[in-house]
This record gives C-alpha cells, sequence and structure tokens, in this order.
C-alpha cells in the first residue's frame, strides 16, 4: 500500500521570489552562515549578484582576500543584500534568475557572453538536454543564463537521476550505458510521460521547486486513486529521490577558505594523516585516457585551503601507449619530483586506491635516492602521501595501514578531500578532451 502525503501544496500555489534583506555594509558580521544568494548595492543599484555556500563567510572574503575582478567594484558596495535558501542548488537557481532579472554591472556574465551557461531542451517528437553557451537555435527552449558551468553540469547531473533525459537524438536498439544507470529513458519511452517529466525538469531549473513537488503528489495521488500502486510507489520514491538531491546536494564551487575556517581544518588534517608539519600545501593528482591512447595527468594545487591555478600542471604522458594507469601516475609523480623549483608540497593526494598509493610512496622514495641536495631531499621527504579510492569510499594514508571509510571524515576534511580529487579530475578530462578533439581533426 502507497502511503499518500496528508498535507498536500495548495494547487493555487504560484512560486514567488522571496523578498531580500538589505543591510549596511558596516553591519556585514549580522549575514547568515547559510546557503543562499548576496547582493551587492550602490546607491539603490545592484551591481553585483552571487552565490554562497556561508553567504557570510563568502561577502567577508570579497572584502579581505579581494580577487582581481573584486578589485573592480569593491570600494564602491554601500549596501548588502541576501536571500537565504534551502540547498545549494535553489542558490544556484536563484542566482541565475536574479542576474537575468536586474543584470548587474560587474557580474561578469554580462560582460562576455562567452561566458553564459543555459540549459537547453530542444523541441520535437524527442526532446534531448545539454548545456549551452548562447541562444543559437530558436527551435528549442533555454533556461538561465547560469554563471558556473561546473555547478550547472552537477546539478543536471544530481536532477538526471530523478527525471532521465537524452543528451543525443540517436539512441542504440539496446539499452545505452546511461539507461543501466538510470540517467536514460531508454530505447522504446513512454514519450508523454518523458515530456511530463521534462516540464518538472524546467519547473525545478527555474525555481519553481513547490509548483514541482505538487505536480509529483498530484500524479501519485492520481495513480494510488486508479489503484495502480506500482506506478505510485514509483513516484513516491522520485520525490524522497528529489527532496534528498535538493536539501543535500553539493554543487557550489567554494573557491575562497577564509583563514578562520582553513587554521581548523587544518588542525583536524594534520591530526588524522598524522603529519608532522604544518599543511599549507596540497597537491593532488590524476589520470586520463581511453585505453592508454592520449593518456594525460593533472596535478591541481591547492595553498590554505583554495585552488592556486596559477600553479596547475598538466603532463602529457610519454610512456607507450598501454592501459596502465599505475605506470602513467608513477611517470607523472617522478617528473613532478625532478622540479624543486615548483616547491613541494606537504601532502600529495593521488586518486586511486592502495596501489596507487604504493607507487606514490615508491616515485618518492626513488626520487630521494637520486639527489644529494638536502635542502632538496628534506622537503620531499616530509611529504606525506595519501589516496582516495571512489569505488570502495576509503582514504588511504601512507604510515597508516587499514583505510579510513569516507563517511567517517569530519564534514570539513571530506569536503576538502573531494573538493581537490573533483578539480583534478576535471583539469585532467579537460586537457584530455583537448588533445582528442585536436587529434581527430587532425
Amino acid at each position: 500500500m502507497v502511503r499518500l502525503i496528508k498535507k498536500p501544496f495548495n494547487a493555487k500555489y504560484k512560486d514567488t521570489m522571496e523578498k531580500f534583506t538589505v543591510i549596511l555594509k558596516s553591519k556585514m558580521q549580522e549575514l547568515p552562515n547559510m546557503a543562499g544568494v548576496y547582493l551587492f548595492y550602490e546607491g539603490r543599484n545592484i551591481i553585483y549578484i552571487g552565490k554562497a555556500i556561508n553567504i557570510k563567510e563568502r561577502v567577508k572574503n570579497h572584502f579581505l582576500q579581494p580577487t582581481y575582478k573584486d578589485n573592480f567594484f569593491i570600494e564602491k558596495v554601500e549596501k548588502i543584500g541576501f536571500i537565504n535558501t534551502e540547498s545549494e542548488i535553489e542558490a544556484l537557481i536563484l542566482e541565475a534568475n536574479l542576474i537575468k532579472k536586474h543584470q548587474p554591472k560587474f557580474n561578469q556574465v554580462w560582460r562576455d557572453n562567452k561566458n553564459y551557461f543555459y540549459v537547453v531542451i530542444t523541441k520535437g517528437p524527442k526532446p534531448i538536454v545539454f548545456i549551452a553557451h548562447q541562444r543559437k537555435n530558436e527551435n528549442a527552449h533555454y533556461i538561465g543564463p547560469y554563471v558556473e558551468g561546473t555547478s550547472l553540469k552537477k546539478t543536471l547531473k544530481y536532477l538526471r537521476k530523478v527525471f532521465p533525459y537524452y543528451t543525443s537524438q540517436k539512441h542504440p536498439h539496446n539499452k545505452c550505458t546511461w539507461c543501466h544507470l538510470g540517467l536514460c529513458p531508454g530505447p522504446m519511452p513512454d514519450i508523454d510521460e518523458y515530456k511530463k517529466n521534462l516540464r518538472k525538469l524546467v519547473l525545478i531549473l527555474q525555481g519553481k521547486r513547490k509548483t514541482a513537488f505538487y505536480a509529483l503528489k498530484k500524479e501519485m495521488a492520481v495513480a494510488a486513486k486508479a489503484k495502480d500502486f506500482e506506478k505510485a510507489a514509483a513516484v513516491r520514491d522520485r520525490i524522497h529521490a528529489l527532496e534528498h538531491i535538493m536539501g543535500h546536494a553539493k554543487v557550489i564551487e567554494q573557491r575562497h577558505v577564509s583563514p578562520d575556517q582553513w587554521q581548523a581544518t587544518q588542525a583536524i588534517f594534520e591530526s588524522i594523516i598524522n603529519s608532522r608539519q604544518s599543511i599549507q600545501k596540497i597537491e593532488c593528482y590524476d589520470i586520463s585516457n581511453i585505453q592508454g591512447t592520449l593518456a594525460v595527468g593533472s596535478m591541481v594545487v591547492f595553498v590554505n585551503g583554495s585552488p592556486d591555478r596559477s600553479q596547475y600542471k598538466k603532463f602529457r604522458i610519454r610512456m607507450e601507449n598501454k592501459p596502465n594507469d599505475i605506470a602513467m601516475l608513477k611517470e607523472v609523480l617522478t617528473r613532478r619530483l625532478t622540479h624543486p623549483e615548483w616547491s613541494y608540497p606537504e601532502v600529495m593526494l593521488i586518486d586511486g586506491g592502495i596501489a596507487q598509493l604504493n607507487i606514490g610512496i615508491k616515485a618518492k622514495n626513488e626520487s630521494l635516492a637520486n639527489t644529494t641536495a638536502v635542502d632538496i631531499a628534506r622537503p620531499v621527504k616530509n611529504i606525506k602521501i595519501i589516496s582516495i579510492a571512489k569505488g570502495r569510499q576509503e582514504l588511504f594514508i601512507e604510515g597508516k595501514k587499514n583505510p579510513i571509510p569516507l563517511k567517517n571524515l569530519p564534514q570539513e576534511i571530506y569536503n576538502l578531500i573531494k573538493r581537490l580529487d573533483d578539480e583534478a579530475h576535471r583539469f585532467a578530462i579537460t586537457y584530455h578532451k583537448k588533445l582528442r578533439k585536436k587529434y581527430l581533426l587532425n
């Protein structure tokens, strides 16, 4: 028996944009430590809009650690507005809606059309969904603009689990890989049902979350009334999955970490990995290839908990084109360790399990054996090697016999590890795709 929702949403409910609170810049300590959107005012004009996992910390970073772009407008800010949201996804969507409505002067998205991101849903008998930079196809529905492509891709990745969709007009006669993952409607879908789900996806992306939930609950009630309990149960599971995603999905990239935040995280991290030195710099590595061809390695660098893209490095794998990720990783680490001028980190994080951890330790020891310079040997010897096994969700640490389940890590350490690993993977994939495109064109 399917349990019905006792208190359905009012059918007349219309999603509306909440009013935001505005305070003086001098009172920014009153900002909430919550996810949401913030607005910078010069007089009555909104000059910048941003989203944040933590509104107070993000706004403070604009003033305490201004970037090159911040310097264009930060001195002009007189007042700060903010709106709390229940999730990061809602913050992402609300930011897009507010930017579209107010077109603030100093948002980069309005200075360079190439930075637009739109969710595109084509029209026709079998609509497809994809992300584009510009509005070019008149026969499609565009939702946006969104500022961050990475956050938008993560959001769609989560929502596709609830509302499976096509990304290509052609589909094989049998089930594809996406079908087996529950992300594709399959070769023979119910087109009417598919289009209904796309309409709900559009509602979510437009910020009309409650309207989407009301539609799903109404659909479940109709199925239950018709005694189609199997369909009702499937819709109920979809509602629960959507509620979990909207409430817990992490999609916003936290680019800046305040000194206070890092100090607390640093102490916990040093204790967990048993580091004998203060951790300032962490490097993370990943390998990307297709059966050994066009293999590349990536090295991303976080300093005091924040990415430092000026120190990122790309490696084109030199070994023979064979599918051997372990050997490729060793090559990348060995080449990196021959560059003391890049300054060595306190921690190296590697994508992989115990085998990758051991090859990292081996590369470090071989580097030590090949140098006689004390000023180089000491920082290399002190590097702590750790690795993340995403399949089994474990963290391996040099010098510790047993791995730590990721779920047992303190939340701030889990977030740090995942951000490093996601960024290294993104950087490697981007470089590999660039080489693959160049190769295909030639």
